[in-house]
């Protein structure tokens, strides 16, 4: 066998089967670029759903995380540390909020932000114990947690998880009128992806953000935004609400904030929304520790140059001009998206989406397929545009070959 067959076949038997990964195995990164195990080359048209946006191997991340090494790595929150309140002070000035609550991964933020949701509720909005309810988006995606999968409505991330966690009332996504209907005295929130990404990065309608905001605002709930894959540059502006100048009474955060070096999440907010913690009643012991907070601070300080959203910005116009001549020949059905992100609906006479991934893959080319016959694209935002234009064009060379 060869060197990645057998790598791939040690992780088969040695691994639960909850993935199915291309048949590529990574050995070295750099930038927008990967090598496997046999020395190929990959263009990386996916970036960890995000995680990646300043690409793999950036030297001021990585400069940032090994001056952390030499100095502390964990103390966990029963001491504080030198580079804590950097870290929230410059992560809530980003997002114009005042307090933040460090997690690890994206789904620990979500969960932070349920319960943040409820105990604000029972505390601050009066809604009588055990009786809070939270708004959410059919197509979801929000993590893997068996409360988060409580509100799916993907049978795969679903299904054989139950009993299921209740409280939480499911509306179509876009559907204004359906989430007005839906609320009620005891809603205490709405929590949604400003663009839904793993359902094939669905962008809503012109008006509906705003709209959320207003009628969360006109009924005394929270707005909560998961912003996890959208965020921090990823569709051209630092959140996605920005592009409807909305500001949601709560950011999730997750992905690109640790740099795709460390995990690390964030949920931030007001004081007074925040403030309904009392110690003990949540927390984490890697939460907003000394190495996370290194890394994150430095993708802080790099966003708010501007200079990644501005390339987003320019690039994500050239991607979705390129990907849009595509339409309308026959291979492909629509794209969406926003920046640098796309989903791609491939015709399902030309293959499904795993099949079109593993041409792209035979091309050089590494993106995700998702829901049947949708790919997405979302590269580094550090990607040239030389190197978005190959991929594009092997893209092209796929789509023409089948």
């Amino acid at each position: 066998m060869s060197t990645t067959e057998t790598a791939i076949a040690s992780a088969e038997a040695h691994s639960a089967h909850n993935y199915h990964p291309l048949p590529v195995v990574v050995a070295s990164a750099e930038g927008a670029w990967m090598t496997d195990v046999e020395g190929r080359r990959y263009l990386d048209m996916l970036a960890g759903y995000s995680a990646l946006n300043f690409g793999h191997g950036n030297r001021r991340l990585i400069d940032a995380a090994k001056a952390q090494l030499d100095r502390v790595t964990l103390t966990s929150r029963a001491f504080y540390h030198d580079r804590f309140a950097e870290f929230c002070t410059e992560l809530a000035a980003l997002c114009g909020m005042e307090t933040v609550l460090p997690m690890n991964t994206g789904a620990e933020a979500v969960e932070t932000a349920v319960k943040t949701a409820r105990k604000w509720g029972y505390r601050v909005k009066g809604v009588p114990d055990g009786m809070a309810k939270i708004i959410v988006a059919s197509d979801n995606f929000h993590g893997r947690t068996t409360t988060i999968v409580s509100f799916s409505t993907d049978p795969e991330a679903r299904a054989d998880f139950g009993p299921y966690t209740p409280g939480f009332e499911i509306v179509p996504y876009g559907d204004l009128t359906a989430m007005r209907e839906a609320m009620t005295e005891n809603t205490v929130a709405v929590l949604i992806e400003p663009i839904q990404g793993e359902a094939g990065v669905l962008v809503p309608p012109a008006g509906y953000l705003p709209g959320v905001r207003e009628l969360t605002r006109e009924r005394n709930v929270l707005f909560i935004a998961d912003e996890i894959q959208s965020g921090l540059g990823r569709t051209g502006k630092t959140f996605a609400l920005d592009h409807e100048g909305v500001v949601p009474d709560m950011y999730v955060l997750g992905k690109a904030l640790g740099g795709g070096v460390v995990p690390v999440s964030a949920v931030v907010s007001s004081a007074d929304v925040l403030g309904v913690f009392r110690p003990g009643e949540h927390g984490s012991t890697f939460g907003g520790n000394p190495l996370a907070c290194a890394v994150a601070l430095e993708v802080v300080a790099m966003l708010r140059t501007g200079e990644y959203q501005q390339r987003a910005a320019e690039l994500g116009d050239h991607l979705h001009r390129e990907l849009g001549l595509l339409t309308g020949g026959g291979a492909v059905e629509a794209v969406r998206g926003r920046g640098l992100w796309a989903g791609v609906d491939i015709a399902p006479a030309l293959g499904t989406g795993r099949e079109i991934s593993e041409k792209l893959m035979e091309q050089g080319v590494l993106v995700k397929d998702t829901h049947g016959s949708t790919i997405r694209i979302a590269p580094p935002l550090v990607i040239s545009k030389e190197d978005l234009d190959w991929g594009l064009d092997r893209l092209r060379t796929v789509l023409s070959t089948r």
